[in-house]
């Protein structure tokens, strides 16, 4: 069993406190790091915008041109030739524009996804697996895509909406002033309206975002546990459990559309009623002789060419406001702390990798505290351990004793607070995680399985290893015959319906041989095999600390009555340390475990007749 990990962290040194408001303009500065790798392409997805809001701002000043063509009884040809170029080359402005934005929007969210994997895969183990998986995921699948139209199609469009838009009220300055003071009453009124609302709309969709990703953690968790959810008849509170964050998701989602579409219908109606005043006072000041009817005519297509910025305006205003809010998410996840890099040389890093005399120790620890979080009590305190190079050590305790947290500083998924590690007399602290690991086989408790065939579970740690060799392993854990009678032998794929639980765990630990280690961790890894199986598992790991060292946490005391040594710890502390024999005569805890799972001693070997133990499983 699992020592026990908080399940919160506090805020640690460096982190970001989310009750202190971020700069006025960090949230552009974020969404900005994700475009900066792209600006060449965007700046010219711009100029291409641009190019073609100018052609659709020349296109109402030819049709005014072929109006006062016609009432001069001149040749139409060469107006209607320029209205068709501009139709033709606006065309091909736009689609090489839409490709290339597209393809730019595409790079941005897979170099988004790509920074996520890679900061997933390399963040440290327990600030990480702290966030629900579920809503790891939501960060790379949905997050992206919202950054992908604001990093991108946003940017653009609320630059060229607003230079259109400028051109436009220019261009209709150019035709009559009065009537552009009738425009810019309107625009006035719907900007007001729109800097209101657009606040409330991101908030609300961030808020509907966050929803998301709890609902992925909690689905992603019952999933995980379906069967304990069914046979606690639990389907109901699980299914109330993740639909509560679906509903809250969706009514953020309907409050934000709410209020876009009162920004929409605003926007909508006073660029009519803007059209209807135009249309009433120009006709009056064509009937005074004030203006000619081309240019009324001219100034109505400005006006209705006035909805394209406004609507482009407020789409990618609404969308910039989503992929903001995607971005700072998708920061805060890359923000998780990375594993420490090496700090020694590289001559220190050489003299780790040397072979350790047998006698010796290959790891030790002095003096080690370390804790999961700061301010909560130590998980482990003033540890001294040393671990020899061959042999089999035994790690044995109550729940919390801190033996999972040794295993953790051993593979350096946790660092110690004071004290120090050393493999084969080198300080961790010049080693890289990496270069530790290498040395290392695991086994855990929970045995996981990597996506993909009993194949490549297998080889998950060598890579090159030979199909014989696979078969002499999967013999020594007894399922050579198992997997040799699957319909696909080893390229079955690996899940709950090819093999039980403990066949899962044999093949976990069969992969762990495979890397050949000089130090194999195990555990529990027998927890769920029977006893035939337990003796031949036990046999295999017996030859293998002959010539490497073999380090096992176990509750079932019979897989390790026999190692060489046996380390007891209570309260995060070594107690006591020797042989079984030696520790039955010098040790209260260590009797009182023994006694609780009923070992019967028969000479050198021990019985296991636990009732804590159930059945034996396959």
């Amino acid at each position: 069993m699992n020592d026990a990990i908080p399940s919160e962290e506090k805020p640690q040194s460096g982190d970001t406190d989310a009750s202190i408001a971020p700069p006025r303009f960090a949230p552009m500065r974020v969404l900005w790091s994700f475009v900066r790798p792209h600006r060449a392409a965007l700046a010219l997805g711009l100029v291409l915008a641009l190019l073609g809001s100018a052609l659709e701002l020349a296109t109402p000043m030819v049709i005014k041109l072929v109006l006062d063509t016609v009432s001069g009884s001149a040749d139409l040809t060469g107006p209607i030739a320029l209205l068709v170029a501009l139709l033709v080359v606006g065309a091909g402005l736009g689609l090489w524009q839409w490709t290339l934005i597209g393809t730019v929007a595409e790079r941005i969210v897979l170099d988004a996804r790509t920074s996520l994997v890679d900061r997933y895969l390399r963040a440290a183990l327990f600030p990480l697996s702290r966030r629900p998986a579920g809503e790891l995921v939501t960060r790379v699948t949905s997050d992206t895509l919202l950054l992908r139209e604001a990093a991108s199609s946003s940017i653009i469009g609320l630059v060229n909406g607003v230079i259109l838009l400028a051109g436009t009220l220019i261009l209709m300055g150019v035709l009559d002033l009065v009537l552009l003071s009738v425009t810019i009453g309107a625009v006035v009124v719907v900007t007001v309206i729109f800097l209101t609302l657009m606040p409330m709309i991101a908030r609300a969709q961030e808020q509907a975002q966050s929803a998301l990703g709890r609902m992925g953690g909690v689905l992603e968790g019952t999933l995980r546990a379906i069967r304990t959810v069914k046979v606690s008849r639990a389907e109901g509170r699980m299914g109330d459990a993740v639909l509560a964050d679906a509903h809250e998701a969706a009514r953020h989602g309907v409050r934000s559309v709410r209020r876009e579409a009162l920004a929409w219908t605003v926007a909508y109606a006073g660029i009519q009623l803007a059209i209807i005043a135009i249309l009433g006072v120009g006709a009056l000041r064509v009937a005074s002789g004030q203006i000619e009817v081309s240019t009324l005519i001219a100034f109505l297509l400005y006006a209705f060419t006035l909805m394209g910025p406004v609507t482009e305006l407020s789409q990618n205003v609404t969308g910039l406001q989503s992929g903001l809010a995607a971005a700072r998410r998708i920061r805060e996840v890359e923000a998780l702390p990375a594993e420490p890099a090496p700090t020694g040389t590289p001559d220190r890093a050489r003299a780790a990798k040397a072979q350790a005399s047998p006698a010796s120790a290959l790891l030790e620890l002095r003096g080690v505290t370390a804790r999961y979080t700061p301010g909560d009590r130590p998980a482990v305190t003033d540890v001294d351990l040393a671990i020899p190079a061959t042999g089999h050590t035994a790690i044995v305790g109550p729940s919390g004793a801190g033996k999972t947290t040794v295993f953790s500083l051993l593979l350096r998924f946790l660092e110690p607070e004071s004290g120090r590690l050393l493999l084969n007399g080198t300080p961790y602290d010049g080693l890289s995680p990496a270069e530790v690991r290498g040395r290392f086989a695991y086994v855990e408790q929970d045995t996981p399985v990597v996506p993909g065939t009993i194949r490549e579970n297998l080889v998950f740690s060598a890579p090159t290893t030979g199909e014989d060799e696979l078969w002499r392993v999967l013999g020594e854990v007894r399922l050579a015959e198992k997997v040799s009678a699957l319909p696909d032998g080893l390229d079955t794929r690996l899940d709950t319906q090819s093999l039980s639980g403990g066949q899962r765990q044999r093949v976990a630990l069969a992969r762990a041989l495979l890397a050949t280690p000089e130090v194999l961790l195990l555990d529990e890894a027998t927890a769920q095999v029977d006893a035939i199986t337990e003796a031949a598992v036990t046999e295999s790991v017996h030859r293998h600390s002959r010539h490497a060292a073999v380090v096992t946490i176990a509750h079932r005391l019979s897989t390790v009555i026999n190692a060489d040594r046996i380390i007891v710890m209570e309260s995060g502390g070594v107690r006591a340390a020797g042989t079984h024999e030696e520790l039955l005569h010098a040790d209260t805890l260590y009797r009182e475990l023994v006694e609780a799972l009923r070992i019967e001693q028969r000479g050198d070997t021990a019985v296991l007749a636990s009732a804590a133990d159930g059945p034996p499983t396959a």
